[in-house]
């Protein structure tokens, strides 16, 4: 059974709905007109130390904030549909999908995994490895030590907070990697990661997430 049909069929039970709004919508939408015509494309430039490119479909706002609060809270299952589509969209038009061998969600610790009960940017990733075809690694990168949140630290004490929280194993080796999150805003878990991901001997990493802050804050 095709994936198309499945989310046809699954329409009929438990109709979809916008994740920004909750307005009902067809089964292949991602928005509804309203929200969709809202919410605010990411023209930004950021950089990535280490990464060859860093590519976001929307700006983090107040009104994209319903949907990735409903990821996060793992209520609608449409919130991953709409944003790693969108996100499919744009780092197809930008070439930043071209040549990728797999795609790798940022990890969390299994105290938080435990406690959530799942990774949005796992569920993120599954759509763009369905759009985009390319392979996804949930594995070859952990989070092997507990940080404390990092809402509320600065730029410094976000880089402090994340200092050595992850490793990359060497199934990475000489892969092409595309690292995605949820949202990013200083860049710190990115970075992080793309540096052990390049520890491990991939031979490139490109980092892309849902969203971007306008801020400098993560």
């Amino acid at each position: 059974m095709g994936y198309l049909f499945k989310r046809k069929l699954l329409h009929l039970f438990f109709p979809n709905r916008c994740p920004v709004c909750g307005e009902l919508i067809c089964a292949m939408e991602r928005f509804c007109g309203s929200c969709a015509e809202k919410l605010t494309p990411y023209e930004g430039s950021f950089r990535i130390e280490g990464a060859e490119s860093f590519t976001a479909a929307f700006v983090y706002d107040d009104t994209v904030k319903p949907a990735v609060f409903l990821l996060k809270d793992g209520i609608c299952g449409n919130a991953a549909y709409a944003l790693g589509g969108e996100l499919a969209d744009k780092l197809r038009a930008e070439g930043a999908a071209k040549d990728i061998d797999v795609i790798v969600p940022a990890p969390m610790h299994r105290r938080d995994i435990r406690r959530r009960g799942f990774n949005q940017s796992a569920l993120i990733a599954k759509e763009l490895g369905r759009i985009l075809e390319i392979p996804i690694d949930t594995m070859s990168v952990l989070k092997t030590r507990h940080t404390h949140t990092q809402k509320g630290l600065g730029k410094g004490g976000r880089a402090v907070n994340l200092r050595n929280a992850f490793t990359a194993s060497q199934e990475l080796k000489g892969k092409r990697v595309l690292l995605l999150d949820d949202i990013c805003t200083t860049g710190s878990t990115l970075r992080e990661i793309t540096a052990a991901i390049k520890k491990a001997g991939a031979s490139s990493v490109r980092c892309a997430c849902c969203c971007k802050t306008n801020s400098h804050r993560e």
